[in-house]
């Protein structure tokens, strides 16, 4: 049961994007700023590696932080405002801006808005949530007009005292409000802002309400949910996404009450994601240039920390994110263009990868997805690369590793030093030539045992049945421990799956109870042979399906990895052979479902390492 809980540090962004100019935020840098504050202390981020992201360094303390997933991703949609933030997080890019009015909004937005709600309208410019409040306030209370201001952001927001417009009044205008503000007038959140108080001490509350422009297009919420599987949203999710793509959406007053359901949510049964967004640092702190109150908050955060980690078990995903900048530092009050965190963290990690710089958003949604096993077509690229990477030690993958040297030219000095090797680097296996397993086999005799595997009508797998199953014979004999023969190919593409399965079987049988991997040569198969063949494998009773020889058109793919894994019977195992060239493709392939590795790269890379050598 996979889970990703997701939460969003509104406005912690790490740093002007190379387009900042373009909105005015050059030198921007919301985290490096709140930093400078006395009252900054992230001891735990700081130590699960956190601080490693791309122009952190000079706020990292920890020499050895735990095993993580960083780096710090820019935005590609046109706009720098949470909800477009959010909708490229879920992986829908907005190639257009939403609206802004920096001028107040058009007559005919607002008459509309009044014949509506049956209410005038005070203000209708840019102004400071807070300012707006002191200056339109006691008018407001006198003749029950709606406060309507904007910000450099696309919202329409509407202040109303709770005493004059009850909460559920005002509500239901913005409701109103937001089925007007469509087509040129679409702004992303239309808010409500409940205040209360008297002339000269009126304070908002934590009543607020966001009513958002619904996602021109699904997101990796929506696909979530097809799947089957479950979204909760806690804190203003279900506010930026409209309520589309969840399954319970919870709003919160306060980050600690966030921080709480996020908890809460840790000790539920579900499969799937919670998202939670943490508001407090935009709006109480970015909007309002109030460095030392968000140096308190990330400390708030950071404290609770421990309690989310605790909570996560082995398959829970955590990501820590942003949506873009509010550097409280520089004399703007409005949202940064800024690149924004992403850290990754789960219990089974045993490295840290740091990313450097990705490009979109959009990249978050497809990690997610391919996290829970969801299909989800979107413009971003998946880290699931990476974070396999981080899951194995390269001693635990060469353990899954059959060295290899097929090379019809190699010589028995050359087998002779990969057997050295093999036994050195503790490899699942050797696999060479026929012709050398009996040599190999005396060899080993005086060395410590290392399993000897060897190909069967290699490369082409067009021999007949009986000079295939006479080689498996004479290979057992002579000391083989494992067999990979080739199928035929041509028998496959004209679909005699019966006579395949038929020289499967006895080829088994002449393993004598040593293992058999069965090469399908996928380059060659479309996706409908090769699940046949994962059917053929699977009832020949054979140990293992490999993907490829390594010497025809191509060799494996995670793609054919991934379908094997959803195809094969359970008692089957995989090899991926062909082309694995890194440790991060090995680490791939097995979190993917390999249980054997065929290479010849990876113990070069590591006798590269030890003599400083290149590859």
């Amino acid at each position: 049961m996979k889970r990703v809980f997701m939460i969003v540090l509104d406005s912690v962004g790490v740093g002007e994007t190379p387009d900042a100019r373009l909105f005015g935020d050059e030198g921007s840098n919301t985290l490096l700023a709140v930093s400078k504050s006395p009252y900054f202390n992230m001891p735990n981020l700081d130590a699960l590696g956190f601080f490693g992201i791309r122009g952190l360094e000079s706020l990292k303390h920890t020499s050895n932080p735990k095993p993580s997933l960083v780096c710090r991703i820019a935005e590609r949609s046109m706009g720098k405002d949470s909800t477009i933030g959010h909708w490229e997080i879920a992986g829908l890019v907005s190639q257009q801006p939403l609206p802004v009015f920096p001028e107040g909004f058009p007559n005919e937005l607002l008459d509309r808005i009044r014949e509506a709600t049956g209410r005038y309208i005070l203000c209708n410019r840019p102004y400071s949530g807070t300012q707006v409040i002191a200056d339109y306030g006691v008018e407001h209370m006198e003749t029950g007009a709606l406060i309507v201001y904007t910000s450099a952001d696309s919202v329409l927001q509407i202040a109303a005292h709770e005493d004059v417009v009850p909460l559920e009044e005002l509500y239901d205008i913005c409701r109103k409000v937001r089925k007007i503000c469509v087509g040129p007038w679409a702004v992303g959140r239309v808010i409500a802002r409940p205040f209360i108080g008297q002339e000269g001490s009126f304070t908002r509350t934590a009543n607020r309400h966001d009513f958002s422009f619904e996602p021109p297009a699904p997101t990796v919420l929506d696909a979530i949910r097809a799947a089957g599987k479950t979204v909760l949203a806690v804190g203003k999710i279900g506010d930026l996404f409209g309520g589309r793509g969840m399954d319970e959406s919870r709003p919160t007053q306060s980050n600690a009450e966030g921080i709480e359901l996020t908890i809460e949510n840790t000790k539920r049964s579900f499969e799937g994601l919670s998202f939670t967004n943490l508001v407090d640092f935009d709006m109480l702190y970015g909007h309002r240039n109030d460095v030392d109150g968000y140096a308190k908050a990330l400390a708030a955060f950071d404290q609770r920390l421990p309690e989310i980690l605790e909570s996560l078990t082995d398959e829970d995903l955590l990501i820590i994110t942003a949506d873009h900048g509010n550097d409280p530092s520089t004399p703007s009050t409005d949202h940064s263009r800024e690149f924004i965190p992403f850290f990754a963290y789960n219990k089974r990690m045993k490295k840290t990868v740091n990313l450097g710089e990705r490009e979109t958003f959009a990249d978050i949604a497809a990690t997610v997805a391919e996290y829970l096993g969801v299909d989800f077509d979107c413009p971003g690229t998946s880290m699931m690369k990476y974070f396999a990477e981080t899951l194995y030690t390269k001693d635990e993958l060469l353990a899954h590793a059959d060295h290899t040297l097929l090379d019809p030219a190699a010589t028995w000095d050359q087998i002779r030093d990969i057997i050295d090797d093999a036994i050195h680097y503790h490899t699942a296996s050797i696999c060479i030539p026929p012709a050398y397993v009996k040599p190999a086999y005396e060899y080993l005799q005086e060395k410590t045992p290392v399993r000897i595997c060897t190909v069967i009508g290699f490369p082409n797998g067009y021999n007949t049945t009986a000079v295939k199953v006479y080689e498996t014979a004479q290979a057992v004999a002579e000391g083989a421990d494992e067999i990979d023969m080739v199928i035929h190919p041509g028998m496959v593409k004209a679909g005699h799956y019966d006579q395949v399965l038929d020289e499967i079987r006895q080829i088994k049988a002449a393993c004598n109870g040593k293992l058999l991997k069965v090469i399908i040569e996928t380059c060659l198969l479309t996706e409908e042979e090769k699940k046949e063949m994962c059917r053929v494998v699977t009832e020949a009773g054979a140990d293992y399906i490999k993907t490829s020889t390594g010497f025809s058109s191509g060799g494996a793919t995670f793609a054919d990895v991934k379908l094997m894994a959803e195809h094969v019977g359970p008692n089957v195992k995989i090899k991926a052979a062909g082309g694995i060239s890194s440790f991060a493709d090995a680490a791939y392939f097995t979190y993917l479902g390999a249980d054997r590795l065929g290479t010849s790269r990876l113990v070069k890379i590591v006798k590269g390492e030890q003599s400083h050598e290149t590859y």
